[in-house]
């Protein structure tokens, strides 16, 4: 019991206990432990706490004033410690969040209202952006990322997978024409990402239904973004072919926008989808009520 917070509590014990041996059965210590205590907190102040007869201990003036100070501190940490256990144990707080732009307009933003009514000590400030985001540098508490995970000190909850699928809007392979084989591409606008991560061209099988391992087919266009849902838009305005993934434009390929292409050289390719978040053995209750509300609402399947 060396520091100043053990001290205090030692002191309070023996003011509500009338001895120190009392106080030494309540801590499980022995007397001369707590003797020894109160000497050093004495010491260390420069005044007389207690009054020791052989009958009974009583407070001096400045013990008196000093226990009135110290109850008020004790209570103020009994508070504190309350407040962080509440915390735990219930969602509430400010939670920043960052997802990719198709996954939250898709697939989050659609249940978003249901966890703020389950949660309604919870307040979301989310960033949809396709560009990757330091959760650290930008004291985000989760983060929605596509694709495989790099970083290993991140918690990672899996939302599922979802296929790639090249496709392209009706109006698009009317005034252009179909194409049949993977090479045809090279005859196509092809709308692509910008981002440096993304490799240059697309992941095809070498012959329809080949068990040989896909090769990169070189793609060239006049549209480069850094979202799908660009993408998407511009496919849907027939400005050229697409490859992104089901769950951003299976909405599209159900009600006519865009024609899946290619499908005997697809494959298989899924991309994975996961919720991070900084590596807590115990995060924030709203960190987990959030984690756990994704992978109940918002998980993808196809």
């Amino acid at each position: 019991m060396d520091n100043r917070s053990g001290e205090i509590e030692v002191f309070l014990r023996v003011v509500d206990g009338g001895s120190f041996a009392a106080a030494a059965k309540v801590l499980r210590v022995t007397p001369s432990a707590v003797s020894r205590t109160i000497a050093r907190l004495e010491a260390r102040l420069g005044v007389r706490l207690l009054q020791r007869t052989t009958r009974a201990l009583t407070l001096t003036a400045e013990g008196e004033a000093f226990r009135v100070r110290a109850q008020a501190i004790a209570a103020e940490i009994d508070d504190l410690e309350r407040s962080f256990t509440a915390a735990r144990a219930e969602a509430r707080g400010r939670l920043r969040v960052t997802a990719s732009v198709p996954f939250g307009l898709h697939c989050l933003l659609p249940v978003l209202p249901e966890f703020l009514e389950r949660h309604p000590q919870v307040s979301v400030d989310l960033s949809l952006t396709d560009a990757l985001v330091d959760l650290v540098d930008q004291r985000m508490d989760v983060a929605v990322r596509h694709g495989p995970l790099r970083d290993s000190t991140l918690r990672a909850r899996p939302l599922g997978a979802s296929r790639w699928i090249v496709a392209a809007a009706p109006a698009y392979l009317q005034r252009h024409g179909t194409p049949r084989t993977p090479a045809e591409l090279d005859r196509h606008n092809c709308l692509n990402f910008n981002f440096r991560r993304v490799l240059e061209g697309w992941n095809l099988r070498p012959a329809p239904g080949s068990a040989n391992a896909p090769q990169r087919q070189a793609v060239h266009g006049n549209f480069y973004g850094n979202s799908g849902e660009a993408l998407r838009l511009m496919a849907v305005a027939g400005a050229g072919i697409v490859r992104l993934a089901h769950f951003l434009i299976g909405a599209d390929l159900a009600a006519g926008r865009l024609v899946p292409l290619l499908e005997d050289y697809a494959p298989g390719d899924r991309e994975e989808i996961h919720a991070l978040y900084l590596g807590h053995d115990k995060p924030a209750a709203r960190v987990r009520a959030f984690v756990d509300f994704l992978v109940e609402r918002a998980t993808v399947t196809e």
